[in-house]
C-alpha cells in the first residue's frame, strides 16, 4: 500500500517595503520644505525674500513663482513644486504662493495617513474625489460679475497688489491694469486675452507713482542724432524695415585690397549713390519716420546713410529688437518690410505725433500717439526709483493683469481673506461624515489640511492663528460664509464688504493643481537614475 503523500506546510512570502516607503517619505519631506521655503511670504502681511544669483543679480520679491523659479532645487521630487507654481502662474497668474502652501499641507496630511498604514492609493483617489467636490463648493459660493462692472474688476486686481512690495500704489496700477486688459479684449473672441498685446516698458527714474498707460508704442531709445536728425514729426507715415541701409557686404569673409585713390574715390561715390537711391526710393513713398530692425550682420545704417535721411526730413529709430516687430505692425496696422524693392505706400503705418520726450531726469524715450486704425494693444510705461522696485512693480503688475484676465475667461468673484478655504474645510468635513471606510477618513484629514492657509495669513501677520482659526470656524458654522481675516483691523471682518475680493478661477486651479502634484508625488513608490551614454565618447 502506497504511503500518504505528506502536505508540505504554506510559507508566508514577505515583501520589503522599507525601500519604497522611505523613498515616499523623502520625497514628500523635500517637497514639504520647498512649501515652508515661501510659507512665510503669503498675505498682504508676509514678509519679502532677497534673491541673490550667481551672476550677483540681487532680487527682492514675495511672488511665490519668482522666489521658486529662482531657486536651484536638485531633489526631484521638489521640481514638482517649482512646476505647480508654474502651472498656477500661467492658468491663472495668481495665487502661486498659495497653490504650493496648500500642497505643502495636504503633503502633511497624506504623511499622517500613511504612517497610520492607509494605502497611497486609497490616499490618492480619496484626494481626487476631494477636489472635485471642493471645485462644486467654490463655484456655489462665487458671486457673478460683468466686464462692464469695473469697480469689481479694480477690487480684484487691487486685492492682487495688496501683497506686493508695491502694495502702496495699489490705487494708480489696479485701475491701470483694468484699463489695459478691456481695451485688448477681442469683441469676436471675449472670452480670449493675450497679454503679449500688452507691452511693458521699464524706465529707471521717477517713482511708480510715474507708471501711465499709453494709447500708441513707446520705446525706450533715443533718435537718432547724426547729422542733425529730426526729434518730432507731425502727420507720421511710418514704415518698419527688416532690411539695411548700408553699403553691402560680400557673402564671405573678403579683404579688397584698393591699389590707388581713384579706385578708392570710385568705392565711396558707389557707396554714396547705392545709399542715395534707397533713400529716394523711400522718401517717393511719403515715408517720414523710420523704424528701423537690428542687424546681426552688418550695421543697418551707417554715418552716411542718417546724414542723408536727415537731409530728407526723415526720423530714424534704429536697433529695434526682432522680437518686438510683431507687436509694433499690430499696432501701426502696417507690414514690416524686408527689402527696399518691397517699399510701398500701402505698407506704412499712420500716426497723428512722433516725438523724442525728455523725461526730466536725464532720461529720454520714444513715443507714437494718434495711431490711425489701431490694432488692440496697449503700452505701459512702469517708472521707479531702482532697478529692483521696477522689477518688482512689472510682476506685479503682471499679476494684477492676469487677475483681470481671469474675470474676462470666467466671470466669477469669491471673497478672499482665508474665507474660502476655511469653507472648504467645513463642508468637506461634514460631506466627509457621509463617506465610509478609509475614504472618509482621508477627506477629514484634507479637510483640515486645507486651513493652513487662515493659519499662515494669521501668523504672517502677527496675530494668534490659534484664536483666530478658531474664532473664523466659528463664524462660517452660524453661515457666515464671507467671514474672513481682515489684517489691516487684525479682526475677523465681513471680507466681501471689505473689498477683498479674488477671481474664482485662482482659488478652484489652485486647489485642483495642489491636488494633482500631491497624488503624483503620492504615486512614486522607487527613483530610477538613468545614465545617459554619450556615444560620442564610444569608439566606433
Amino acid at each position: 500500500m502506497a504511503a500518504p503523500a505528506v502536505s508540505k506546510p504554506k510559507t508566508e512570502t514577505f515583501m520589503d517595503n522599507k525601500r519604497k516607503d522611505d523613498i515616499r517619505m523623502a520625497n514628500i519631506a523635500a517637497a514639504q520644505s520647498v512649501a515652508n521655503a515661501v510659507r512665510t511670504s503669503l498675505g498682504p502681511k508676509g514678509m519679502d525674500k532677497m534673491i541673490s544669483t550667481s551672476s550677483g543679480e540681487v532680487i527682492i520679491t514675495n511672488d511665490g513663482a519668482t522666489i521658486l523659479n529662482k531657486m536651484e532645487v536638485l531633489q526631484p521630487a521638489a521640481k514638482f513644486l517649482v512646476e505647480l507654481s508654474k502651472s498656477q502662474d500661467v492658468v491663472a497668474g495668481d495665487g502661486t504662493t498659495t497653490v504650493v502652501v496648500i500642497a505643502g499641507s495636504l503633503l502633511k496630511s497624506a504623511l499622517s495617513l500613511l504612517t497610520s498604514g492607509i494605502h497611497p492609493t486609497v490616499i490618492s483617489d480619496a484626494l481626487n474625489k476631494a477636489s472635485i467636490k471642493a471645485v462644486e463648493i467654490l463655484s456655489a459660493m462665487a458671486v457673478p460679475v460683468e466686464l462692464t462692472d469695473r469697480d469689481s474688476l479694480i477690487k480684484s486686481a487691487s486685492t492682487s497688489l495688496n501683497s506686493k512690495v508695491v502694495s502702496q500704489y495699489s490705487t494708480l496700477l489696479a485701475p491701470l491694469a483694468v484699463d489695459a486688459v478691456l481695451s485688448v479684449v477681442d469683441s469676436e473672441n471675449p472670452d480670449l486675452v493675450d497679454l503679449r498685446d500688452i507691452k511693458i516698458v521699464k524706465k529707471l527714474g521717477g517713482t511708480v507713482d510715474d507708471t501711465v498707460l499709453v494709447k500708441g508704442l513707446v520705446f525706450d531709445k533715443k533718435v537718432s542724432h547724426a547729422a542733425g536728425g529730426l526729434t518730432r514729426v507731425e502727420n507720421a507715415k511710418i514704415g518698419v524695415i527688416q532690411f539695411q541701409i548700408s553699403p553691402p557686404k560680400t557673402d564671405i569673409e573678403q579683404s579688397i585690397v584698393v591699389s590707388d585713390y581713384t579706385q578708392m574715390d570710385r568705392i565711396l561715390k558707389e557707396e554714396r549713390n547705392y545709399i542715395l537711391s534707397m533713400i529716394k526710393k523711400i522718401k517717393a513713398t511719403g515715408c517720414n519716420v523710420l523704424l528701423i530692425q537690428k542687424s546681426i550682420l552688418r550695421d543697418a545704417v551707417t554715418d552716411l546713410s542718417l546724414h542723408y535721411l536727415a537731409k530728407a526730413k526723415i526720423l530714424v529709430l534704429k536697433d529695434v529688437e526682432r522680437d518686438e516687430i510683431e507687436f509694433i505692425t499690430k499696432t501701426l496696422n502696417c507690414l514690416p518690410i524686408s527689402n527696399i524693392e518691397h517699399f510701398r505706400a500701402e505698407k506704412l503705418g499712420f500716426a497723428d505725433l512722433v516725438e523724442e520726450v525728455s523725461l526730466g531726469d536725464g532720461g529720454k524715450l520714444v513715443k507714437i500717439t494718434g495711431i490711425k486704425e489701431m490694432g488692440r494693444t496697449r503700452s505701459v510705461l512702469v517708472r521707479g526709483s531702482n532697478q529692483l522696485v521696477i522689477d518688482e512693480a512689472e510682476r506685479s503688475l503682471h499679476d494684477a493683469l492676469c487677475v483681470v484676465r481671469c474675470l474676462v475667461n470666467k466671470k466669477f468673484l469669491i471673497a478672499g481673506g482665508g474665507a474660502p478655504e476655511i469653507e472648504l474645510s467645513r463642508q468637506l468635513g461634514a460631506w466627509a461624515k457621509v463617506l465610509h471606510g478609509m475614504e472618509g477618513y482621508c477627506v477629514k484629514a484634507f479637510a483640515e489640511a486645507l486651513e493652513v492657509i487662515p493659519y499662515t495669513l494669521a501668523e504672517n501677520a502677527g496675530l494668534n492663528p490659534i484664536a483666530i482659526v478658531t474664532e473664523l470656524r466659528n463664524r462660517h458654522a452660524q453661515g457666515e460664509i464671507n467671514a474672513g481675516i481682515n489684517v489691516r483691523k487684525g479682526q475677523i471682518t465681513n471680507i466681501l464688504e471689505e473689498n477683498v475680493v479674488q477671481p474664482l478661477l485662482v482659488s478652484t486651479s489652485a486647489i485642483t493643481l495642489a491636488a494633482e502634484c500631491v497624488r503624483m508625488i503620492l504615486k512614486i513608490d522607487d527613483i530610477v537614475t538613468v545614465r545617459v551614454h554619450n556615444f560620442a565618447d564610444t569608439d566606433i
